[in-house]
């Protein structure tokens, strides 16, 4: 199975080009463009490896190392414009596993990322099994990618179970088109709402018995969707 890397950068265009490479050198790549999206990515699905850039909006990328190195224990490289020696010594010191400044050759990067791999593989931690989310009758498991209905398993897509673990992890909380995008598809689907009411259907298609009068999967007009017991 290839390695799932995470790319958090708020440069479109980087992003889109540094996901399309990785993808053609073999990984599975997803994108952020920033911090707050990637560490809500990562409870969904945790990456193998995260290419971070220091200079983020909102919470910058020595903070969110913090949480990738602390929390979840992801090999993290280091990825900016900035040359300040500083930066470079703080990033390890807080536990960045690599520092590659901008611009890179893509097949070094490739080469630094698949060096960390083999550095930190045996070194990590066994994933503790994450619990099953429960919201009403519906049973889900982030650990099998399975779902169950009042007992009964239910087939989802791979995209179906992301959109339905990221609504289960907050239930009653209702998502933003934006932040479903963000957490399920990534950066890169920013201003494509349509991937969202589409699956969305065929979500309801599968977990309501009445798909037109739904009582799990509720919308919210003008602002989203959200997951509750019944309604």
């Amino acid at each position: 199975m290839s390695a799932s890397v995470l790319v958090v950068d708020d440069d479109d265009l980087f992003r889109r080009s540094l996901a399309f490479s990785l993808e053609q050198a073999g990984f599975e790549a997803r994108t952020a463009a920033s911090a707050e999206d990637a560490i809500a990515m990562t409870t969904q699905k945790r990456p193998d490896i995260v290419l971070l850039d220091i200079m983020l909006p909102g919470m910058d990328g020595l903070e969110a190392l913090r949480y990738f190195h602390d929390k979840i224990g992801v090999p993290v490289i280091f990825l900016t414009a900035r040359r300040r020696q500083v930066d470079q010594i703080v990033g390890l010191e807080l536990g960045a596993d690599d520092y590659l400044p901008k611009p890179f050759d893509t097949d070094i990067l490739i080469a630094h990322i698949r060096a960390v791999l083999r550095r930190t593989k045996s070194a990590q931690p066994v994933e503790q099994r994450p619990q099953v989310i429960r919201v009403g009758d519906l049973s889900i498991d982030p650990w099998s990618r399975m779902v169950t209905q009042a007992g009964q398993p239910v087939e989802l897509t791979p995209k179906e179970f992301d959109l339905l673990f990221a609504l289960a992890v907050e239930p009653e909380r209702v998502l933003t088109i934006d932040e479903l995008l963000a957490r399920v598809w990534g950066a890169e689907y920013d201003g494509q709402p349509q991937i969202v009411y589409v699956n969305i259907r065929w979500l309801r298609q599968k977990i309501e018995q009445d798909p037109r009068n739904p009582t799990h999967l509720i919308s919210v007009r003008g602002v989203g969707y959200k997951l509750v017991a019944s309604e």
